[in-house]
């Protein structure tokens, strides 16, 4: 990049000598700052990030050694002035003239405290200031060797460099300080109000002293680490926290204090339901510095309704220094923290079940994604975890007590056909269409050992229909084939039956099994004679579904009464349609198409009749 750089590249080779890549300065940048980094606020984290590594390298040698970071913007221009270890000639020719190359990792002369000590580990931290700035230059005073010069660097973000040395007291004391110059457009990066707020959300956790001109920016210790006098104050305290960071009033706490995997911090409870599809965005320190507010894989997916706020020394940054690093240390502390959580809910349900409940009226459904694979988390819930089923929104356990056998339906349509005829007729079911809720009655035995639990088919449901006498059914033998005859083409039956409500004239029954064969049907209609071949050999043996209608219903009685099978059709296909309707299933194109057939129908059938009675008066 120097002079020196450019005709040794120039100087002849054989055709056997490697070759140096070129490196166009303004293009990396650009790569940078579009591909790399997420936003150019992040300049500032850099250079913080530098700094923060300087002091810590020199107390690795010199415990006592100052230890303070200062910046001073106008927007213009920035300066950013620390105390740390500092540079000599030859270290700037080898550590800032060199893209990639970082004092983090050269092991040599034992110049550098542990590699773990530091925030930065990819030598790129300089090099993103260029997103902000013309020009940046650092004058630097090594403390390792006191009696070197202090040595000024300059480079353009066209690639050139200067290097030269300063009189002695140009820098009295170790340490360095950077001077950026900002480029056309980027001055309100580089303006007091901005340096300010970057550095507090940046740094506000800094083990060191951190101020934009005469304003602190660190704030120790956080909000997790401070004595409060009671527990009242400190969740009142931890709740402004949240509300100031994450906009909101957590519904809870949660204590996040693992020391094996080198985290602290804690864990606030969202206020309303999210879905489980929706990844909350974490807040994660790195000893110290701010490295992402939006670490999705911390958490278990199953604990999406919390966000977190953390500091850890432990985990990895990805190169662009805004993301994690997934690799086994970040598997377990995710499963760390898992952990921590699930002991949370265990205490509540122990000891505070008025605050589980008000968590669980919110948040059952992350609960029961937990309960899934979790058998202990199960019977700790079995009393708190709300279900829809046909006594009313009970737990599965308190269902249990009340039900020898614990039926369920696999989908919410499925509750809705048979829920007030299973009511009436003292058959328990469980609405099991919800996310987890079948896998969680199924579950069920597992846990409360003893426990039946069936999913509720068609032949089910009419089992507990009462079946209407013999004669009368005989009697009623050509209405039935009538009704039967209009709705075989639907691959559906019709059965009489007695059963309460009164008011519930038709009941549509099928199951998965039923409704798969329908689906063939319509498929092996549709398809082409090489399909259709194939689709007619899967034909299967499960039973139809069926139109129940109730003999106790004063309209069934008066529609059987009928003698006429064109009306008889009519009518059992307004049944029919009335009964998908009320169980809110979805309709097909032939059920649609059968619901306007039938109403047609009746309407030209009742005006009919009207027609008919004014023409004998």
């Amino acid at each position: 990049m120097d002079s020196q750089t450019s005709q040794s590249s120039q100087a002849p080779q054989s055709p056997h000598s490697p070759h140096m890549f070129q490196v166009d300065l303004r293009g990396l940048v650009d790569l940078l700052s579009h591909h790399l980094y997420s936003s150019p606020k992040v300049y500032l984290r850099e250079l913080l990030q530098n700094a923060v590594d300087a002091i810590t390298a020199r107390r690795a040698e010199q415990p006592d050694a100052p230890a303070r970071v200062r910046l001073s913007a106008d927007g213009g221009s920035l300066r950013v002035e620390d105390s740390g270890v500092g540079l000599t000639e030859s270290d700037v020719h080898t550590l800032l003239a060199t893209i990639g190359r970082s004092s983090k990792r050269a092991d040599a002369d034992g110049l550098q405290a542990a590699r773990s000590d530091f925030l930065g580990q990819f030598g790129i931290g300089l090099l993103a200031c260029f997103v902000v700035a013309e020009r940046i230059r650092v004058v630097s005073r090594s403390a390792r060797t006191p009696d070197a010069a202090p040595v000024e660097w300059t480079a353009a973000d066209d690639g050139s460099y200067t290097v030269r040395t300063l009189p002695r007291d140009a820098r009295p004391e170790p340490g360095t300080t950077v001077h950026l110059v900002a480029r056309p457009g980027a001055t309100d990066w580089l303006s007091h109000e901005r340096v300010l707020s970057l550095a507090r959300d940046f740094g506000s956790l800094l083990p060191y002293d951190v101020r934009v001109g005469d304003e602190a920016v660190t704030d120790l210790p956080a909000p997790w680490d401070r004595a409060y006098p009671s527990p009242a104050t400190r969740r009142v305290a931890l709740a402004r926290h949240c509300h100031e960071l994450f906009g909101f009033t957590p519904l809870d706490s949660i204590e996040l204090d693992v020391p094996l995997a080198g985290i602290r911090g804690v864990a606030y409870v969202l206020p309303s339901a999210v879905s489980p599809a929706q990844r909350a965005g974490h807040r994660v320190h790195l000893k110290g510095m701010l490295l992402t507010e939006r670490a999705e894989q911390l958490l278990p997916d199953w604990a999406f309704f919390v966000r977190c706020v953390l500091d850890t020394d432990s985990l990895r940054p990805t190169a662009s220094r805004e993301s994690l690093y997934e690799d086994e240390t970040l598997a377990g502390v995710r499963e760390a923290l898992g952990e921590r959580i699930r002991s949370w809910l265990t205490g509540l349900a122990a000891g505070d079940p008025e605050r589980l409940a008000a968590f669980l009226s919110v948040h059952h459904l992350g609960v029961k994604s937990l309960a899934r694979h979790d058998k202990e988390m199960l019977r700790t819930m079995l009393p708190w975890l709300p279900f829809e089923t046909t006594d009313g929104r009970l737990s599965l356990e308190e269902f249990a007590q009340r039900h020898p056998v614990v039926h369920f339906t696999r989908t919410v349509e499925e509750y809705r056909q048979v829920a007030p005829i299973a009511s009436a007729q003292g058959v328990g079911v469980v609405n099991g269409g919800y996310t987890y809720d079948s896998e969680l009655v199924e579950a069920l035995p597992s846990v409360r050992p003893g426990t039946v639990v069936a999913e509720l088919d068609a032949d089910t449901v009419t089992a507990h229909l009462d079946a209407v006498d013999a004669a009368e059914e005989l009697a009623l033998a050509g209405f039935l084939s009538a009704a039967r005859g209009r709705l075989d083409p639907l691959g559906c039956d019709v059965v009489l039956r007695s059963f309460h409500p009164l008011s519930v004239p038709a009941l549509h029954l099928d199951d998965r099994a039923a409704r798969h064969e329908q689906a063939r049907a319509e498929a092996e209609e549709q398809a082409d004679d090489l399909w259709a071949g194939i689709l007619g050999s899967l034909r299967g043996s499960a039973p139809r579904a069926r139109l129940v209608l109730n003999h106790l219903n004063p309209l069934i009685r008066k529609v059987s009464s009928l003698n006429d099978p064109e009306l008889i059709g009519t009518a059992t296909e307004s049944l029919y349609g009335q009964a998908l309707l009320m169980a809110q299933r979805p309709l097909r194109p032939a059920d649609s198409a059968l619901l306007n057939r039938a109403f047609i129908g009746l309407l030209e059938w009742a005006t009919h009749t009207e027609s008919g009675e004014e023409g004998r008066r």
